[in-house]
């Protein structure tokens, strides 16, 4: 099987809640149809809100990517999704390529 040598870089913005996840589970279920995609990287800088339902559509990308060997990440995250994050231990199974707060003086 072909994969891709670098992550895909996947993009969200706006609300992650209970009226948006379906839609974006259903475009990164999309992505992920190609099995050659392995490792994705979600760019959270544009996400202004994530409550429950985005945390569930996070664990089951990451459980169909790692039944294929791959991996999640996220990178970009505000404070108050960071915040929940953590709280939520998603930190603990999902890796974070960088911090806001990475940098700053």
């Amino acid at each position: 099987m072909i994969a891709y040598r670098e992550p895909v870089t996947v993009v969200i913005g706006g609300e992650l809640d209970h009226c948006s996840a379906p839609r974006i589970r259903q475009q990164l279920d999309d992505l992920l149809a190609d099995e050659r995609v392995v490792h994705v990287v979600l760019d959270l800088e544009n996400l202004t809100f994530m409550d429950s339902s985005g945390i569930g559509v996070l664990l089951g990308r990451l459980r169909l990517l790692s039944a294929r060997g791959g991996s999640l990440s996220v990178k970009g995250m505000r404070p108050s999704v960071e915040k929940l994050f953590r709280l939520s231990g998603l930190d603990r199974v999902i890796g974070i390529m960088d911090s806001r707060k990475a940098g700053r003086a």
